[in-house]
């Protein structure tokens, strides 16, 4: 898909009147990180993010969620008259 300056220049005017000229720095910036943070976690190895994630499990271990709590309500009886 090739876009040309008059289609740049229409979109742009397009979110400046969608968002107004406030917002759009903000916009922006947000974009430009997602799009940086996505072309990270593709340059990334994936086995290197499974051996930081066994490491972290073994700085911190914690009880698997699957593991139900002890009860503590009591049954209670009833009488009739």
């Amino acid at each position: 898909m090739n876009l040309g300056w008059t289609e740049i220049l229409l979109i742009g005017g397009i979110a400046l009147l969608l968002f107004g000229p406030s917002k759009l720095p903000n916009l922006g910036r947000s974009l430009g990180e997602s799009i940086r943070g996505f072309k990270k976690g593709l340059n990334e190895d994936p086995a290197a993010d499974e051996k930081e994630a066994k490491q972290q499990i073994t700085q911190n271990p914690q009880r698997p969620v699957n593991e139900q709590q002890p009860q503590t309500e009591e049954k209670k009886e009833t009488h009739n008259s």
